[in-house]
């Protein structure tokens, strides 16, 4: 089992780069997909923001996915969590649809703990949240 552990930190980073490069890279390739649930208040075009939000995004990325960058990787993905929240809790709070749809309460709740989970595991691996699994043999 240690020698698992000892490589859990990888798979965080590895598992959380990889979806950020991924919904990063939609960010430019399916940018009608984001644009209903940009928060009106904000200055320009919907597309503006989904197509400015994906280069933070790849970048949290690739970052998390090298270990040179991982830690500042982490604590920019904390962030960028927190600040574009704002959408998800607009597609909430406006009950916007994606796809057609509309989101029960309890899906809505179940993104917000989703959120968190991602926000807490950036923090670990930005190193904000020591765990250590060494025991003193």
């Amino acid at each position: 089992m240690k020698q698992l552990w000892r490589y859990h930190k990888d798979a965080l980073a590895i598992g959380l780069g990889l979806f950020f490069t991924y919904v990063g890279i939609l960010h430019f390739t399916n940018v009608e997909w984001f644009t209903p649930i940009v928060p009106e208040a904000l200055p320009f075009s919907a597309e503006f923001w989904v197509i400015i939000s994906g280069i933070p995004e790849v970048m949290c990325g690739i970052g998390l996915l090298l270990p040179r960058t991982r830690v500042l990787a982490g604590k920019a993905t904390v962030f960028l969590l927190i600040i574009l929240y704002w959408a998800n809790l607009n597609m909430w709070v406006n009950d916007i649809p994606l796809d057609g749809n509309t989101f029960p309460l309890w899906a809505h709740i179940l993104r917000g703990f989703a959120q968190l989970g991602m926000i807490a595991i950036a923090a670990y691996l930005g190193e904000w949240i020591p765990i250590t699994s060494e025991s003193s043999d």
